[in-house]
């Protein structure tokens, strides 16, 4: 019997692996699929270099913001390759790592479990005291579509596979990862149609900046508010989609269709109701907030395989606290909070930093908001990146900064100085005391900042 058995190899799997064997030698990792994280495979890497294409090309047909004339075309036909060129580099070094791991540490399969303590793999059952799942999440998909639309009908999964860039894409999804990928489609020359399900785009909850955004985004964007499609089918000149539109039968065809509409945990592959009957509804579970700790068993679930932060650095958290509960799951220690942090690599990126608007609201915190537009704000204008605005959320009695939500260049820099400062719990007056050099966007906080106190005042 192993002292722990973790299921998955994803970033959350992986910290648990090398928080576990400093402890113990007598563990097993079990993973379906390839061990390189869905990070570094087919999330933040390969996204990141491909809107890092867009981005640039983006700004040399933009040269006039800063007083220079470009004429010309870009050719982007190496544009995937180098997407898949990175993210090798990137996959690879994760793969150096993974592969100097003892052999007998590491079996590639499908786990399903037979009982609180037995997992079978490949045909063989491993025992253990202890259990960590971090099996990850999948792009949901609708069937239907994909069985109309065959390979046409893609994710996040496949679009770093295309060999090329497509002349046409239509994206189903206003999330985080329907806009990053939305957008940088766009500015590298395909025709990008957005279809969303509600006015929301991105992850602003502030009404102020969600309507700033979706202004800006939809000035460059096409896209479709509150629209979806009405039906979805095959042709030989792509995937044509029916909507109404202003009232109006339309048709769009695309060559590809992008399902970017979240994501659903693959618990369901663990046969979690072998363990308890009431595991059958995998949103239902019992699972403590503070631990990860499924009911009151040997088993912790951690990563986007349950989660609210699908975010890489708190996967990571978790799976190293995960590993240590495991080996004194009697008494299971609380997860120590990161301070909630959160990016959207659209342009003006999105960012969050502490508690959000929308949740400062509901839970009835009495706090004023400092606001700060970047339309006007000396160094943005400088750049010709002058859009855009953040928040910052400041207690009323307390005067500390609560949170912070932010829809303007480089916030992606700021919101962790937003988020180191809440950890330290700095109030208005000590933020204002530090440190501002000119001219930077970071002055644009300051600005935000002083909103805030002469209200105060």
């Amino acid at each position: 019997m192993y002292d722990l058995i973790i299921i998955g190899a994803g970033t959350a799997g992986i910290s648990a692996y090398k928080e576990a064997v400093k402890h113990t030698q007598n563990l097993l990792i079990i993973n379906d699929g390839p061990w390189d994280t869905t990070c570094a495979r087919v999330g933040c890497m390969p996204s990141k270099v491909l809107i890092s294409a867009a981005n640039r090309m983006h700004g040399i047909q933009h040269a006039e913001e800063t007083a220079l004339n470009f004429e010309g075309t870009i050719d982007t036909s190496k544009v995937m390759a180098h997407v898949r060129q990175l993210r090798d580099r990137f996959t690879a070094a994760t793969l150096r790592d993974v592969n100097q791991w003892p052999d007998e540490h590491k079996i590639s399969g499908k786990a399903s479990f037979i009982d609180s303590s037995t997992v079978e793999v490949n045909g063989s059952q491993y025992q253990a005291k202890a259990f960590i799942l971090a099996v990850g999440s999948t792009p949901a998909i609708n069937a239907e579509w994909q069985q109309t639309l065959g390979r046409r009908l893609i994710t996040s999964d496949q679009i770093f596979e295309l060999e090329t860039l497509p002349e046409s894409l239509a994206v189903i999804g206003s999330g985080v990862i329907a806009i990053e990928l939305a957008q940088a489609m766009h500015r590298l020359g395909v025709k990008t149609a957005v279809f969303a399900r509600s006015r929301r785009v991105g992850t602003l909850s502030s009404p102020h900046l969600q309507n700033l955004a979706q202004q800006v985004l939809s000035a460059e964007l096409d896209i479709k508010f509150e629209i979806l499609p009405e039906s979805i089918k095959n042709t030989a000149a792509g995937a044509e989609i029916s909507f109404i539109e202003n009232g109006q039968q339309q048709k769009i065809t695309a060559d590809y269709v992008l399902a970017a509409t979240g994501r659903r945990s693959n618990l369901e592959s663990l046969n979690l109701q072998k363990i308890c009957s009431d595991f059958q509804d995998l949103k239902k579970l019992p699972i403590h907030s503070d631990t990860k700790q499924l009911a009151d068993l040997p088993i912790f679930i951690t990563g986007d395989a349950f989660t609210a932060a699908p975010v890489q650095h708190e996967a990571a958290h978790e799976g190293k606290q995960a590993a240590i509960n495991c080996l004194n799951f009697k008494n299971p220690a609380k997860n120590k909070k990161l301070t909630p942090l959160g990016i959207v690599f659209c342009s003006p990126e999105m960012a969050s930093a502490g508690q959000s608007f929308q949740q400062l609201t509901k839970n009835k915190i009495d706090f004023i908001t400092g606001f700060a537009s970047f339309e006007k704000q000396g160094r943005a204008i400088v750049l010709g990146q002058n859009q855009g605005g953040a928040e910052v959320y400041i207690d009323r009695k307390t005067h500390q900064l609560l949170g912070a939500e932010m829809f303007c260049p480089a916030a992606e820099h700021m919101a962790h100085l937003l988020c180191w400062m809440i950890q330290q719990n700095a109030t208005l007056e000590d933020i204002l005391n530090q440190a501002y050099y000119h001219p930077t966007l970071e002055e644009g906080l300051r600005t935000a900042f002083k909103h805030a106190r002469r209200q105060l005042r």
